[in-house]
């Protein structure tokens, strides 16, 4: 996940200080190459003018001009008209007769590439090429990086609208199989369907108080997935042994809530013979920040509608949650079912 605000804001708070310095530094040094002192004592009100109009063209520009470009469709015409007032007013100004200069001695055999533009005017024009190459160049590049920023605040989005529905899936299909086996329970008037029935409660309130939230402490998660084992154990006979060997030492690690549960459901959907012997094989540790998860089952064959859902889900989620952090390997030869699972945590 993207902090799109943050950036956001950053990128803003630098677009003011590349304005700022224009404003104090920039225009300012670059108006003092031409004789700005001489002008200003004689024609103050001129160069006043001059100052306050260069200023208003990099403000345009830079709020106005260049984001109507950058969106295209009418607004191109309302930028290129902004370009052209201001070009038309910059031309105005140069346009101001103050004064007839002397001839100068020093011009004497010099030919003038323009003869009949006053050094003020050059200065005039000058400048104003000045702030629109400076005011086209700081807006492009924070519409750009604005873009940039709106293109992954969307894919953000995309991809936590893409968990949720995930989450949302496995949770009813979690659901409908453990109350499947209390329902067995109940109908063979088990003796241990009250306490299985008490257990399965006290997951769905995990189940409800998780569902907001985008993690959770690994050690709830590991406490969690023994009562899912235990009541899952409730149910099976003699011919099924189930291992779970949970270490997890930190309790300010998390992790997405109903991630490695699903895998585990998977052992039991699917690793479970009232008639054949099967090991049930569930390994869950945590060191130095990396969480290390492997199940392993037999596999007597059941088809069920949307089986593999579960499996792809947890797939999914961990390219998005863990793109680079994680690592698995799930091998299915047809008689034994394999997942290991490596997430780096502190990442």
């Amino acid at each position: 996940m993207y902090p799109q605000s943050g950036v956001t804001g950053r990128m803003k708070n630098v677009s003011l200080y590349i304005d700022l310095a224009f404003y104090i530094i920039v225009l300012p040094v670059m108006a003092m190459i031409f004789p700005i002192e001489r002008w200003y004592h004689n024609f103050p009100w001129y160069i006043f003018t001059v100052g306050v109009w260069l200023y208003a063209v990099y403000f345009f520009n830079r709020f106005l001009t260049v984001p109507a470009l950058f969106r295209g469709g009418r607004f191109i015409a309302f930028g290129i008209v902004m370009i052209l007032v201001s070009a038309a007013g910059t031309f105005a100004l140069a346009q101001v007769s103050l004064y007839n200069p002397k001839p100068n001695i020093h011009d004497v055999g010099i030919t003038r590439v323009f003869p009949n533009i006053q050094q003020y005017q050059q200065a005039v024009w000058s400048l104003f090429m000045i702030v629109e190459a400076f005011s086209f160049a700081v807006g492009l590049l924070t519409q750009a990086n604005l873009q940039k920023a709106r293109r992954r605040a969307v894919e953000a989005e995309r991809e936590k609208a893409e968990i949720a529905l995930y989450k949302a899936q496995i949770k009813p299909h979690f659901m409908f199989n453990t109350l499947n086996s209390l329902y067995g329970l109940f109908l063979t008037h088990n003796e241990k369907a009250l306490e299985s029935l008490e257990k399965f409660i006290s997951m769905m309130r995990y189940v409800h108080t998780t569902s907001q939230r985008d993690l959770v402490p690994l050690s709830d998660e590991a406490d969690y997935i023994r009562q899912y084992v235990g009541l899952q154990s409730l149910r099976l006979n003699e011919m099924t042994e189930v291992s779970l060997d949970i270490d997890v030492a930190h309790d300010d690690l998390k992790v997405p809530p109903m991630l490695l549960v699903t895998f585990v459901e998977n052992c039991f959907k699917h690793g479970v013979s009232p008639v054949e012997k099967s090991v049930i094989s569930i390994v869950l540790r945590e060191c130095d920040g990396r969480l290390e998860f492997a199940t392993r089952n037999r596999i007597f064959p059941v088809r069920r509608i949307g089986e593999h859902m579960g499996i792809e889900n947890c797939r999914r989620r961990l390219e998005l949650l863990y793109p680079s952090a994680h690592k698995i390997n799930i091998d299915n030869d047809g008689t034994f079912y394999q997942v290991k699972l490596s997430i780096e945590l502190t990442r």
